[in-house]
């Protein structure tokens, strides 16, 4: 049955509701546009996940509710903070800035390696598709990650969950609000520990190549100052130990079997096939990552007559570290004179930022915003290679350990990034007539980058200083028609930006020597022009939602990365050109107080039009963009005594086949991904215990794949059991 067919089908299921009892859906409230506005009045396409779809569907991670959403994927690969998102067509590359804003609180992350973070505790989700740079800033390409945590309460509440599973993994999360002074000075307090050995073996060492421990905390405290003044402070720390590198070089495997070798006779296969998977390792050494967030913010609101004043002041600091087997990721002693070696990374970002709004109150025809913000970055960068001897990996941050008996550096790349950027930027929302509304955002952003060259640089040109800037005006127009009280079209018309960067000093001349000509030292900054036209629509008495969008992007400068494994280097280039088409469809559906249906689907088609660093590429597919993502669910509730109920709940992923570099060398078939729940509850909510699979046919994938044959393998079939208990 094809995606179309399934989602007739739910589409007439639900319908046939409308024969019987209808149950109306529950209001959606949402701050797409920095106020807060229904979903369904909101003219662009978003999902929105509420506080009771979070724990009903288990979303713990980032992946889960992406999982979910139509036309996004996230591939997880390298380590714990490293992930590549595909949202629309517009792609995330290693090292690179990702294709959306990321808000959490209303707070604009600062690094991609924030957005892998636990998630829990957590009150609503929101996913924009769509340029978003008018009210976002930089980066919001392809749309804008909102993610608010449950608030501080007058009255004491909370929850604790327990959790076992697949890996020997140990979860345990809790939180607890209430007032230090009633209806004046609140707090909440939240934290995550989560415990597991992994789910995929070394054979070599005889370990799980993936473990994971990550414990973090959260604290937030909001005080009614006046009548009119509120201050929010929150506070998250997090402490992740993990697994990492974990790739598998397939040419090196040329007996999926038998993967592990160490003799000098081992011969290259020849294999490079994205659809070739082994979830057994061999290297010699532990892949081993590391990593630090520290998170402070400050909001400030005031209420000053017919405005609100909006002030944000944050402050982040992220570092991590990983160390592992480098290419070709193996026991061996020496491949046709290639011979194993150990590589790290260690990056460190400390940033402050702060943000101004002022906002006109929502009861006129006319309602407007202005803002401004500055954000400094510090970020400092080392990639190495080193000789493996056999006796561990050294770690290396801001200088090289050429001497080193154990693990002496053969390469090393570093650099220091001092960024500054600023934007001021508005809307103006205008109701034309009683159906008709108007919409004017403007952005402008300034991105400045300095980058001082590490003076043990073994490539490109020590201790040197390299300064260049970005910028551009971001504009969106929007209007929106309402047709009756249930239904609602839209089109708009927006551009955006993701900042030009630096790659490490160096990279260039390697990828040179590695055969990779035309790779320069600063890469552009990438715009993008999208059109689209869509609706919104609800029926059968509030109980169907239904909601659509087809869009047209064009992207001049696609960061894409390219991986040089011979010298473990990391390399930005620009595709010139990328023309991307498509649409999404998606159905809500509460067909019973107990019984809900979802279904959503996304189609992307993509071609690179113009890529001078390899013409006979135009014509491909964008990397990284699976043509088509299908995701349908259900779930049902129902009284098992007076007291207790029960939970059945099913969900179905299927993301369609795509390549992984403009070549288009090797494509991943598409693949269906299967989750399901059941468990029992208490009548009153007080408590429940719910089992779970994710993946359960076991499907067997690569979660990423690069050019060459460098293979990253996603997890197995995954069980857990939770316990849960709200007070």
């Amino acid at each position: 049955m094809s995606h179309f067919k399934r989602l007739a089908l739910a589409i007439s299921i639900a319908a046939a509701s409308e024969s019987g009892l209808a149950f109306e859906l529950e209001e959606i409230v949402v701050t797409a546009r920095h106020r807060a506005e229904s979903l369904q009045d909101v003219p662009l396409s978003e999902t929105a996940f509420t506080a009771s779809q979070i724990e009903d569907a288990k979303i713990d991670s980032a992946g889960d509710f992406i999982a979910m959403t139509p036309n996004v994927t996230l591939a997880e690969s390298q380590s714990a903070g490293v992930s590549f998102m595909t949202i629309r067509g517009v792609t995330q590359v290693r090292n690179g800035e990702p294709p959306v804003a990321t808000v959490v609180d209303g707070v604009l992350q600062i690094n991609s390696r924030q957005f892998t973070q636990e998630l829990f505790d957590v009150e609503q989700i929101e996913v924009l598709r769509g340029p978003q740079g008018a009210l976002y800033g930089r980066n919001a390409t392809g749309g804008a990650i909102l993610i608010t945590t449950k608030q501080p309460t007058n009255e004491t509440e909370g929850y604790v969950r327990v959790g076992l599973g697949k890996g020997d993994e140990t979860r345990v999360q809790g939180s607890i609000s209430g007032a230090l002074v009633e209806d004046t000075l609140m707090y909440r307090l939240a934290a995550s520990y989560v415990d597991r050995d992994g789910y995929l073996d070394n054979d070599f060492l005889g370990t799980e190549v993936d473990p994971y421990e990550d414990t973090t905390i959260r604290g937030l405290l909001k005080w009614h100052v006046s009548e009119n003044l509120t201050a929010d402070l929150r506070v998250n720390l997090g402490r992740t130990e993990s697994g990492a590198i974990n790739f598998q070089y397939q040419p090196a495997l040329f007996d999926p079997g038998q993967p592990c070798f160490t003799n000098n006779a081992l011969a290259f296969a020849g294999t490079s096939d994205a659809d070739s998977v082994s979830r057994d390792f061999c290297a010699n050494n532990e892949g081993e990552g590391e990593r630090d967030i520290d998170e402070t913010s400050l909001k400030l609101e005031y209420l000053a007559g017919a405005v609100s004043l909006t002030s944000i002041t944050s402050w982040n600091k992220v570092e991590e570290y990983t160390g592992g087997d480098q290419f070709p990721y193996t026991a061996a002693t020496g491949i046709f004179g290639v011979f194993d070696g150990t590589q790290t990374q260690y990056a460190e970002i400390e940033a402050w930022s702060q943000e101004f709004r002022i906002t006109s109150i929502d009861d006129s025809a006319l309602r407007w915003m202005l803002g401004a913000y500055y954000l400094e970055t510090e970020r400092f960068i080392s990639t190495t290679t080193g000789i493996d001897n056999r006796q561990g990996i050294t770690r290396i941050e801001r200088r090289p350990a050429f001497t080193d008996a154990e693990n002496p550096t053969l390469s090393f790349l570093a650099d220091d990034n001092d960024n500054t950027a600023w934007a001021v930027f508005g809307s103006l929302n205008y109701d034309i007539t009683e159906n008709l509304e108007a919409a004017f955002a403007l952005r402008y952003d300034q991105d400045e980058r300095r980058q001082r060259v590490s003076e043990h640089n073994t490539s490109g040109l020590p201790g040197v200083e390299n300064k260049e800037e970005f910028d551009k005006w971001q504009p969106k127009l929007t209007l929106r028609y309402r047709i009756n009280e249930d239904m609602q079209v839209y089109g708009s018309w927006g551009e955006g930006f993701r900042s030009g960067q630096f790659n490490q000093n160096g990279v260039g001349v390697a990828a040179a020597g590695a055969g990779l000509i035309g790779v320069g030292d600063v890469v552009d900054q990438e715009e993008t022009e999208t059109l689209e036209v869509g609706f919104k629509s609800e029926f059968a008495d509030n109980s169907i939602r239904l909601n659509g969008s087809i869009y047209h992007t064009k992207v001049d400068g696609q960061q894409y990365f390219v991986f040089v494994g011979e010298v473990g280097a990391q390399v930005l280039v620009n595709i010139d050109e990328v023309e991307i088409s498509g649409g999404e469809l998606e159905l809500l559906a509460h067909l019973s107080d107990n019984f809900d249906v979802y279904a959503g689907i996304g189609y992307t088609d993509s071609e690179v039009t113009e890529y001078g660093l390899n013409p006979s590429a135009e014509g491909n597919e964008a990397p990284y963009v699976p043509k088509s993502t299908f995701n349908i669910g259900g779930q049902y509730r129902f009284a098992i005594t007076d007291s207790l109920n029960g939970l059945v709940r099913l969900d179905y992923e299927h993301r369609g086949g795509q390549y992984w570099d403009p070549e288009n060398s090797s494509k991943r078939s598409s693949l269906s991904l299967v989750n399901a729940r059941i468990g029992v509850e208490s009548a009153e909510d007080t408590w429940s215990l719910v089992a779970s699979v994710k993946n359960a046919t076991d499907e067997e994938y690569n979660s990423e794949w690069v050019l060459g044959g460098f293979a990253h393998p996603a997890p197995p079939r995954i069980w857990n059991l939770d316990f849960r208990y709200n007070f």
